[in-house]
Formats: C-alpha cells, sequence, structure tokens
C-alpha cells in the first residue's frame, strides 16, 4: 500500500467496528476453516484491528499492518501467542520458508500491486503452506455491473471493485485446493490456495529455481 493508503485507514480505524459486522459472517466462515488446520505458524497480512484474533484457536499468530493507527487498537486486544508489526506486506520481512499459513481477508484488492504482495507471500510460506485469501471477485453474473459503476469512485476508499483473481499472474505458482462462495451470488469467496513441494516437483523432472 502507498502512505496515502496508510493514512486512509489510520483515519478509517475508529470506524472499523462498523465494518467488521458487515464481515463477520464472512470472517466467521475463514477462522473455522484455519481452525480446523493443524497447528502452525500463522502470518495475516492486513491485520486491522485485530478483532479477530481471539477467535484463532491453534496458532502461533503474526500480524501486519500498514496503519499504525490499526495496530494500536489491534494491540488493546491483549491476545496471547499473537506478534504484531508495522509493516507493508509487498515488502516482508521475514525468512524465506517461514509460515505454515498466510491469511489474506479483504487485502489482495487493496493494494497497488497484487503481483508482488502475492510473490511476497510464495516466498514466505513452506512448502505444502496454505494461503487463505477471503475477497470480493467480479463475478460474470449480473453483479459485475455494481463493480464496473462502482469502480470510478473505488479510488478514493483504495480498493479495485472491478477486481478478477485470474489477473494475479503470481497465483500460477500455488494450487487452489478449495473455493467457498460466500453472499449473494457468491460475490465473496474464500479461496484456498497450497504451495507446492519443490522437492516433489524435482522429483517428477521439473527444475525449480
Amino acid at each position: 500500500m502507498s502512505r496515502n493508503s496508510a493514512l486512509f485507514y489510520n483515519n478509517l480505524s475508529a470506524f472499523y467496528p462498523l465494518i467488521d459486522v458487515f464481515l463477520k459472517s464472512q470472517k466467521k466462515v475463514l477462522v473455522q476453516e484455519i481452525n480446523a488446520q493443524q497447528r502452525g505458524a500463522l502470518l495475516e497480512i492486513g491485520v486491522g484491528n485485530g478483532a479477530h484474533l481471539r477467535a484463532y484457536k491453534k496458532h502461533k499468530i503474526t500480524g501486519i499492518d500498514i496503519s499504525p493507527g490499526m495496530l494500536e487498537v489491534a494491540r488493546k486486544q491483549n491476545c496471547a501467542d499473537v506478534e504484531l508489526y508495522q509493516m507493508d506486506g509487498k515488502a516482508l520481512a521475514f525468512k524465506c520458508n517461514q509460515f505454515d499459513y498466510v491469511v489474506l481477508s479483504h487485502v489482495i484488492a487493496v493494494v497497488d500491486d497484487a503481483d508482488q504482495l502475492m510473490r511476497e507471500v510464495e516466498r514466505v510460506l513452506k512448502p505444502k503452506g496454505k494461503v487463505f485469501i477471503l475477497n470480493h471477485f467480479t463475478p460474470e453474473n449480473w453483479l459485475k455491473y455494481i463493480d464496473y459503476a462502482f469502480s470510478i469512485i473505488s479510488r478514493f476508499f483504495h480498493f479495485k471493485s472491478v477486481f478478477h483473481i485470474q489477473d494475479v499472474n503470481s497465483l500460477n505458482k500455488l494450487s487452489l485446493i478449495k473455493e467457498v462462495g460466500l453472499g449473494l451470488g457468491s460475490y465473496y469467496k474464500l479461496l484456498i490456495f497450497q504451495k507446492d513441494d519443490k522437492e516433489v516437483l524435482r522429483n517428477h523432472g521439473i527444475v525449480i529455481c
């Protein structure tokens, strides 16, 4: 995100509980999927106000956000086993193959370079690790006209109203293993990707740089 985006979300932090009400049912599905996984190291990019952090039951959580205002609110949640950092998801200060899970909840359509974001996600994710992406995706049904109509002003709210997951080319390095439609016309989706095991690929004669 840009510095302007950080400022925007700083100003939004006081009103985020209202947004949480709207997103509650979607995040419930997301958290259920994550809690069903084996215990591991989880990175959440764009942790926001952290209101949902207590719902994670198993994992060692690392949360980042570009907005210091959001992080200030998140730290007040006083969640055990959670580390929070101010950081840009497009330039993660973590080692390669560090996390078992990466979570992106309503983040991928607000960054200015989703491809760079996902390259960083793939880098820090362990082989066989999973990425959970919860977001709106412009559908091919009548709802697409709403996205196109809103695209003119969506830039002022720092997100892309017209957004197609197939336009994020760097996701080709990951395998889609589950898709859950949410909301009217499955306008929102939870997509779960897995990072291929490089050793397995090598054994099949596929060269990995």
